[in-house]
C-alpha cells in the first residue's frame, strides 16, 4: 500500500494537492481525525485500496501531534508512507484568508476562554505554525506563497513520481523581489552577476532561451559561481543521504527570477542528472521540468 498524508497550514493548498492526488488516481480522504488513520488503512487494506491520499491537520486537534507515531507504526506494517507539508509565508495567508473571507479553522476549534481574547488572523496562523511544528520537517516541505494552483497541481506530480528508496535533489530558481521559499535548504544569492535584463534583447526571454544562455555561458564569474554551488553540494550531499533525508533542496536567486538563477538552475540539474535524481522547479516561471 502507498499512503500519502497532505498537512500544513490553513490556506496553503492543502485542497488543490489532495484533488491532484484523486485525479492520479488516489482514494482520497479530507480533514481526517489523525487518531483515525490506523483503522481507516487497515479498512483500506481489506477492501483492496492500495494507493490512498489522506488530509490532516490542526482541525484534528491535539490528536495531530500523534501523527509522526502513526507514520511509524504504519511503516512497520510495510506501508509505503509520505507525508507533503505545505507552507506559506504568513502575509500570504493572511491575504488569501481575507479574499475568501472564510473564518481560519482555529477560530472555531479553539476553546471559547481563547477564542474570547480575540486571535487575530495573524496570531491564528502563528498559533497553527506551532501547533505543527513538530510535523513541519519529517516530510517533503513545498512553500506554496508566490504558487498558482497549476504550477502546485504540477509539482504535486513531480513529488508523486520520484523514487522513494534515493534521495531527490531539488533545485529551484526565484526571485528575491517575491521573498526567499521557506522550503530551500541552501539559498544562494546569484544577483552579483551580470544581469541579462539590462539588454534589451534579452529582457523578454528567460535563462531556458538559447540566447541568455549563450550570453552567460560567456561570463567567467558566472562560470566560478556554477562550480563553486556544484562543489559545495556535492561536498555535503554525502552527509543528508547519510541523515536518511528524502529530499534536498537547494535554491538560486536573482533579482526577478527570470534570467540568472533559471540558467544556473538548469545548468546545476544536468550535472547531478547524471548521478542522482533531481527535480527542476522554476518558481517565478511558474513550470518545472
Amino acid at each position: 500500500m502507498q499512503l500519502f498524508l497532505i498537512s500544513g497550514l490553513s490556506g496553503s493548498g492543502k485542497s488543490v494537492a489532495l484533488k491532484a492526488l484523486e485525479d492520479s488516481g488516489y482514494y482520497c480522504v479530507d480533514n481526517l481525525p489523525a487518531a483515525l488513520l490506523p483503522a481507516l488503512m487497515e479498512n483500506l487494506r481489506q477492501t483492496g485500496n492500495i494507493r490512498i491520499a489522506v488530509s490532516i491537520d490542526v482541525r484534528s486537534g491535539d490528536s495531530v501531534k500523534q501523527l509522526p507515531h502513526y507514520i511509524a507504526q504504519l511503516k512497520q506494517q510495510d506501508i509505503d508512507v509520505h507525508l507533503l507539508f505545505l507552507d506559506a509565508q504568513t502575509d500570504t495567508l493572511v491575504k488569501r484568508f481575507s479574499e475568501t473571507r472564510r473564518r481560519h479553522p482555529l477560530r472555531n476549534a479553539l476553546p471559547p476562554a481563547q477564542t474570547n481574547k480575540g486571535l487575530t488572523l495573524p496570531e491564528c496562523v502563528q498559533l497553527e505554525r506551532e501547533m505543527l511544528a513538530e510535523i513541519s520537517n519529517i516530510g517533503h516541505r513545498i512553500d506554496t506563497s508566490e504558487l498558482g494552483v497549476s504550477t502546485l497541481c504540477a509539482w504535486i506530480k513531480d513529488f508523486k513520481g520520484v523514487d522513494r528508496a534515493h534521495i531527490t535533489l531539488l533545485f529551484q530558481s526565484f526571485g528575491f523581489k517575491n521573498g526567499i521559499p521557506i522550503d530551500a535548504d541552501f539559498v544562494f544569492d546569484v544577483r552579483c552577476l551580470p544581469n541579462p535584463y539590462y539588454d534589451p534583447v534579452l529582457r523578454p526571454l528567460t535563462g531556458r532561451d538559447v540566447a541568455v544562455i549563450d550570453f552567460l555561458d560567456l561570463n567567467q564569474n558566472v562560470q566560478n559561481m556554477c562550480e563553486d554551488i556544484r562543489n559545495f553540494v556535492e561536498k555535503w550531499l554525502p552527509c543528508f543521504i547519510a541523515d536518511n533525508r528524502s529530499y534536498l533542496t537547494v535554491a538560486l536567486g536573482c533579482t526577478g527570477g527570470q534570467h540568472r538563477s533559471v540558467y544556473l538552475v538548469e545548468k546545476l540539474a544536468r550535472c547531478f542528472k547524471l548521478q542522482q535524481q533531481v527535480l527542476l522547479r522554476h518558481r517565478e516561471l511558474g513550470n518545472t521540468d
